[in-house]
Parts: structure tokens; sequence; C-alpha cells
């Protein structure tokens, strides 16, 4: 009897201890978690994102933040040589620090540099960082000198569940296209302004990726807020994380700019401020024609947030479209990417916008990489539309070809057309690739 009662004791005592243990197991678990999701800065570099201030064939511009323990940050770059010996005859550089007050956390140091006079069209390996503080070795390869066969991602609203559903859609079309060699965001990649853990499910959703393949966001109505003055107010992260050519026009040089890349010129717009802010839009109006008129590339693309011809119902851009398109017409933009209505359209149009015959102008794309989904509107201008799902885009450029191909997450093609172009004054040939629309 007493075996059987020292048994049983000994067996309670065991499932106490072990009730007890998988107590704590599922706390730290849970801190665990907690943690993870908190984004908070440390002095380890995190978000750290490729983008251009300069020449894309000989520079190369590198953001990331820490904590305000870390003051002097430095990066360090050498040209890839495929040795294990990283540290040995590298350059280090000294990185500009500017601190980031608000949001979720009260300060968080944001870095950047420009690595300069570098190889054209070279691999290099760089980190960044600070004393014991050091991220992993990423790569990035520079642009060619001149014209030169390329591919680019195009990526529509992220916004909302953006690292539970944004972030495989980015993870899929980089391993689709992982020699691609930047990505175009068109606006609203968060959903409340200023909230550090959505830019935190950003930063953790593009991952890596961000750190190789350089971002060309465009903001989006989402991106911005009214201060206490009720002053139109652009995210004040988008200026610290986002180290982006300063070649806008006075007063919008964090969010309009151009980059030129191997015979083609991309051109990022602040619609937020043209639909809401009249001056904005006649600085904006100007700034773009002169560059329109400067441009040199066979190639010439167009990015912003809201459609100039709206796929959703009960929404029209009319003033914006009025103003901006004949620009467009004019100086024979080929494409025109934009967000905002979470589907998915395509179409040509005339010079007095219509669709389904010979076309003189760009073609204009809507898209969604986010879940948040919209219903399409029976818009005449659409040849190519799609509801409730997410894609991203692969345009290929080669001399005097350009290919664009949009995916279904899965990875299923969905629609597809060519350009042909001989002269930047004159507009591109148009080729139909997509079956479905060849059959109508």
């Amino acid at each position: 009897m007493l075996y059987k009662l020292n048994s049983f004791k000994f067996y309670s005592l065991q499932m106490v201890q072990n009730k007890i243990q998988l107590f704590f197991l599922l706390l730290m678990g849970a801190v665990f978690q907690a943690t993870a999701q908190d984004y908070a800065p440390l002095p380890y570099p995190d978000r750290v994102i490729l983008t251009w201030t300069a020449n894309p064939s000989n520079s190369q511009t590198v953001t990331w933040r820490t904590d305000t323990t870390v003051t002097a940050a430095k990066a360090q770059i050498k040209a890839e040589d495929s040795s294990p010996a990283l540290e040995t005859e590298i350059a280090s550089y000294d990185a500009e620090t500017r601190p980031l007050r608000g949001g979720a956390y009260l300060t968080a140091n944001y870095h950047h540099l420009t690595f300069q006079n570098l190889k054209p069209n070279t691999v290099y390996a760089y980190r960044v960082g600070a004393g014991e503080s050091w991220s992993e070795w990423f790569q990035f390869t520079t642009a060619s000198e001149k014209a030169a066969p390329f591919s680019f991602i195009y990526l529509g609203d992220a916004q909302n569940d953006i690292r539970s559903k944004w972030s495989r859609v980015i993870r899929k079309a980089f391993s689709h296209q992982p020699d691609a060699r930047f990505i175009i965001h068109t606006g609203d990649l968060i959903n409340r302004s200023n909230n550090d853990k959505e830019w935190g499910e950003w930063h953790y959703g593009g991952g890596f990726i961000n750190g190789m393949i350089p971002s060309l966001p465009s903001p989006g109505n989402h991106e911005y807020f009214r201060d206490e003055k009720k002053v139109l107010t652009l995210d004040p992260h988008w200026g610290a994380q986002y180290t982006l050519p300063d070649n806008g026009p006075e007063g919008l040089k964090e969010s309009v700019y151009y980059i030129d890349y191997q015979g083609m010129r991309v051109i990022s717009l602040d619609s937020q401020m043209i639909i809401l802010d009249e001056s904005s839009a006649k600085v904006q109006y100007e700034w773009l024609e002169k560059v329109l008129q400067e441009n040199r590339n066979l190639w010439t693309v167009i990015t912003f947030h809201h459609p100039i011809f709206s796929t959703a119902k009960s929404r029209d851009n009319k003033e914006f479209r009025e103003r901006f398109k004949p620009l467009f017409d004019r100086y024979h933009v080929d494409l025109v990417l934009q967000g905002h209505d979470h589907t998915y359209s395509r179409g040509q149009n005339l010079p007095r916008g219509l669709s389904g015959r010979e076309a003189g102008g760009p073609v204009y794309l809507v898209s969604v990489a986010g879940p948040k989904m919209y219903k399409v509107d029976g818009a005449k201008w659409m040849n190519v539309s799609l509801e409730n799902t997410q894609l991203f885009q692969i345009i290929r450029v080669n001399g005097q070809d350009l290919k664009f191909e949009a995916y279904k997450t899965s990875g299923e093609l969905f629609d597809a057309f060519s350009l042909k172009k001989k002269s930047r004054a004159e507009a591109a040939v148009f080729t139909e690739l997509n079956p479905e629309a060849i059959k109508r």
C-alpha cells in the first residue's frame, strides 16, 4: 500500500512539474511571439533597403535602422570575389544619421549612405552596422552604362495584412524573377500613416529582398495624414527609410523624383498632393513637363498611386486626368503604373480616352498586391480586368522591345502584352499577348 501511495505521490509530483514546465514554455513562447511582432529598434541593423540617389551604374544608396544607442554607423563594401574573407580589402564609409521621433516608438535612428565610384555592371557585397553589431553581407549589381536588357517588378497596394498576406506576393515575385533590377511600389504600402508596426510588417515582408533589389516607391493616400494644423503631411517614416533622388520639385523632393536605368526613365509622381493640393498639382505638372522634355531615354514609365482612369466603382479622378493625360500623350509615355483601386485592369487609350482601336497613348495599368479588394467597374477603357486576386507584374526590357506580364500569386500567368519602339518621338507599337483578350 505504501508503495502504491508513494508511486501515486511521485506520479502526481511529476505531473505537476510537467504542467509547470509547460506553463513556462507557453509563457516564454507568448513573450517571444509578442517580441517578434513588436518591431522595436535594436543596436543591430534592420529595415535594410536599397534605393538610388544618383547614377545606378556607378552608385548605390542604402538605408537602415537602429536604436538610438547607435550614433556613428558605417557601411562596408567590396566587389564580390566569391571569397569568404569578406572583411579583407573592404572600403568602409561613415553613414549619415537621421533620428525619427513619433509613431509606436519615440525615437529610432535611420542611417543612410551612398556608395560612389562603383564599376558598372558589377556585383558588390556590402554590410552595414557599428561596433560589434553588423548586418549580414548583402549583394547588389550596378547598372550598365548604356542600354542593356533588364527586368523589374511592379507591385500595387500592400496596405492590409502586410506580414500575413502581402509578404508571400513580394516573395513569389522575387522567386519568379530573382535578377530583377528594381521594384516599383505604387503607394499604400501601409494602412495607417506613421504606424511603425505596419512599417515593421512591410520591411519584414520584403526582408532580404529589400537589401538586394532597389525599391522605387510612390506614396499613396495612406502614407499621408493631417497634422494638428490640418496640413496634409507625408508620413515621417517615408523620408527616413527611403533615401531617394533629390531631383524633384521643391517641397516634394521626398516623393517626386526620376531615375534613368539602361535606356528607361522611371518617373514617380505624388498623386495624393496632385488631387488634394492645387499648388502642388501645378508644381508637379511643370516639373513633369520639363523632365519629359529633357528625357533622352527610349522608354518612359510613370508611376503614381491614384489611377487617372479608375477601375473601381464610384471613383473618378477627372481633374487629374484632364490635366496630366495630354502630357503623357504628347511625350509618348509608354507605361503608366498605378494602384489605389484594389483590382487589376489594363487598357490602351486614344488621345480622346477610348480603347479598342489603334492606340496613341500609354498603356494604363492598375494592380493590387495586398488582400484588400474592390469590384471592377464596367468602364470601357479596360481591355483586361480581374477582381479578388493578388498579383505581381514583371516587365522585361530588351532594346526596342518591352514585354509586360501579370501573374497571380500562384505563379499563373494572367495577362501579357508587348511593346516595340524605335524612337522616343513616337508611340510604341502594341501587341496583345493575352489569349482571352485576343479571342474577344
